[in-house]
């Protein structure tokens, strides 16, 4: 299928920046062409786009040129997030909110923003809570206009592919569980109506259970001895801080 036999609103999708910033007032570059395309939004509310996207989605929808809504903000250079290590505390809330995984981390641990696969959506700025994520202008690089978006496409899909993913597999492992509950209530009811095979089992489990537990409580009362915790402390009687 050639470019011009696509639906309006591929066509239109193709031409975006895909940075997902939702700055057009759409929730990315997809509903924004699928809004042009139904004549709800008009074609000059994408900022990185700028003028010259303008004029492309101008030629494919047939309507009037018209110059960058300041309502949407204002055409800047390629933009890409820095984040000041020294500040950040690892709250991942910038993991969460960056549309193409391109911000990687762990909980309590320093965060970083991988270059290459940065769209400048500014996305992550906002939930911050410390205000260590700033935005700079992107170094050149040897990419198309065409090859990032295409590229940040992918990445964007994928990463709501992955979501999909992540959310059924949550799903799938809490309905097991239920089914196991459900199943470990029905072993017990037929131990308390007299199963002597079911109350035997049973009876294992929960020794199994509170032998561990013994085993967990005897390594705590272990470690939290004034012996062994001396170690553990400096001279004020705190812990000691791992280095940063």
């Amino acid at each position: 299928m050639s470019n011009t036999e696509l639906p309006l609103f591929l066509r239109i999708d193709a031409v975006l920046p895909q940075t997902q910033c939702t700055k057009c007032g759409y929730d990315g570059c997809k509903p924004y062409a699928q809004a042009i395309a139904a004549g709800e939004a008009d074609i000059n509310q994408c900022p990185p786009g700028g003028d010259a996207n303008i004029h492309k989605l101008a030629a494919i929808t047939g309507r009037p040129y018209q110059p960058l809504n300041p309502a949407n903000g204002v055409e800047k250079p390629r933009q890409l997030a820095v984040i000041d290590e020294q500040m950040c505390i690892g709250c991942t809330l910038c993991i969460q909110a960056c549309p193409v995984d391109a911000i990687v981390g762990a909980a309590k641990l320093m965060h970083s923003v991988i270059t290459a696969e940065c769209t400048g959506c500014d996305l992550c700025v906002a939930p911050c809570p410390v205000d260590c994520i700033a935005m700079i202008d992107a170094p050149a690089d040897d990419l198309s206009e065409q090859q990032r978006a295409d590229h940040a496409r992918a990445r964007f899909e994928f990463r709501q592919f992955r979501l999909q993913r992540d959310k059924q597999e949550r799903t799938e492992r809490l309905a097991a569980k239920a089914v196991e509950a459900k199943q470990a209530a029905a072993r017990m009811a037929a131990a308390a109506a007299g199963d002597p095979a079911a109350a035997k089992a049973a009876a294992d489990k929960q020794a199994l259970i509170q032998a561990a537990l013994a085993r967990a409580a005897a390594k705590k009362a272990a470690t939290s001895s004034p012996a062994a915790g001396q170690d553990q402390t400096d001279s004020d009687g705190q812990a000691p801080k791992q280095p940063q």
